[in-house]
């Protein structure tokens, strides 16, 4: 035993193995120390043959020096909230690359002085909405939407319907959020049904807007009524529209989905929206509107607070002004393609043994966008009990679980992953 743990190779030795050397500038040197560590004390205590120890050092080290991991989304969720939402594009991957070292993003580089900041993914949201005045980013949709309530209606009202007084998820509810801000909330209509002349009577010399909120993570359906926002101009007062889910134009595919073109076209003020969501983006709060509005957000104070890093702007000009990014080829894929997909990955694990079948599914887009709408897809169905060794798998594999199968739905994963699938899911086996 004594001359075993004489034999286990020291720290510095296994520091200077090739291998174990060419981690050290991606890893550091105490995160790799510690994986040296461990195997050194697996060989102690002798499950492993001291001669091992580089080998199970290896094995140790994680893929990064960050503990975010890469997950294969098998859900059928494009925009899966857990999962991080919008897969970005290659190109604002790129911008990103460009963007972590020192940059531009508040300098002129023709003057040597300080330039505006973010001018150019403002330009390329603009190029992208023209009806809008004017255009800010802040970190994120509910930011967006404080700030609104904040610059536009503290101390005074905001006339919304009860009926989009909704929770947008981990116990946030928009309520909370605007009366946080200072502004008092007057509540009209009932939860199905409101009328123009509710908003009429709630109006009054202490409204700071009328704010419509699209309920983009439920549907009411049946005995309902709602004002659209082309008839809340009507009333003269700001009009602030909420449309959650990024969509600068109407899409094909998602019929029902509101967008901020069509938006500020019916007459909104302002319409407020997530970069994350359908637009494919970087997480951020878009605010576009008329040019007077959106300077007085952008002046307020508070919109320091909520201002958005040089990454999330390379990436947000990116993914306006480049090529179409994985959640739009996602929404215009095919389903006879995904099936072609499946029968492929179910002939590849059957061949191996693993009980596999393709099925035709029904996806979701996610995120509290398009509540209700089922997107055609394609899975292949594997046993149940493979769903926990997917997940804690190398690198993780998310699935659906239904039906007393395991779910590996093809609609939010890119066709050059299925391979990477295929190898998981035999791994797993």
């Amino acid at each position: 035993m004594a001359d075993s743990r004489r034999s286990v190779p020291g720290t510095d030795r296994v520091l200077g193995e090739p291998d174990i050397a060419a981690t050290l500038p991606v890893l550091g040197v105490e995160l790799v120390k510690r994986a040296v560590h461990t195997a050194q004390q697996r060989a102690r205590d002798g499950e492993i043959e001291p001669s091992a120890v580089v080998a199970a050092t290896l094995a140790e080290l994680p893929p990064s020096a960050s503990s975010v991991r890469r997950v294969l989304n098998a859900t059928g969720v494009l925009l899966h909230t857990n999962l991080g939402r919008a897969p970005l594009s290659d190109a604002a991957i790129g911008a990103l690359r460009e963007a972590a070292g020192a940059t531009d993003v508040e300098l002129d580089l023709d003057s040597g002085r300080r330039g505006p900041r973010g001018a150019a993914a403002i330009a390329a949201l603009l190029d992208a909405a023209p009806r809008a005045g004017a255009a800010h980013v802040v970190n994120n949709g509910a930011a967006a939407l404080s700030l609104a309530a904040t610059a536009l209606a503290q101390d005074k009202e905001i006339v919304l319907s009860r009926g989009e007084m909704v929770e947008i998820g981990d116990g946030f509810r928009i309520p909370e959020l605007l009366t946080a801000t200072g502004a008092r909330l007057r509540e009209v209509g009932t939860t199905n049904r409101v009328q123009l002349d509710d908003y009429r009577q709630a109006l009054g010399p202490d409204t700071g807007f009328v704010l419509k909120i699209h309920p983009s993570n439920f549907v009411i359906s049946g005995f309902t009524s709602e004002v659209p926002v082309s008839a809340l101009r009507e009333l003269g007062a700001p009009v602030v529209a909420d449309i959650g889910s990024g969509l600068l134009h109407p899409h094909p595919s998602l019929p029902g989905e509101p967008d901020a073109t069509s938006a500020l076209a019916d007459g909104a003020d302002l319409v407020i929206a997530s970069g994350d969501k359908l637009l494919g983006g970087p997480q951020a709060g878009l605010l576009l509107g008329s040019a007077d509005l959106v300077d007085r957000l952008r002046r307020h104070p508070l919109a320091r607070a909520l201002r958005v890093d040089k990454l999330t702007l390379a990436a947000l000009e990116a993914t306006l002004r480049g090529p179409r990014g994985p959640v739009e080829a996602a929404l215009r894929q095919d389903r006879e393609v995904l099936v072609r997909r499946a029968e492929r990955l179910a002939a590849t694990l059957s061949a191996a043994g693993i009980p596999a079948e393709a099925r035709e599914s029904a996806a979701a887009v996610g995120g509290g966008s398009a509540p209700g709408h089922a997107l055609p897809s394609a899975a292949v169905a594997i046993p149940e009990r493979w769903a926990k060794p997917l997940r804690t798998g190398q690198p993780p594999v998310l699935a659906r679980v239904e039906q007393d199968s395991c779910l590996l739905d093809l609609a939010a994963l890119p066709a050059d992953a299925d391979g990477e699938l295929a190898d998981a899911v035999l791994r797993a086996a």
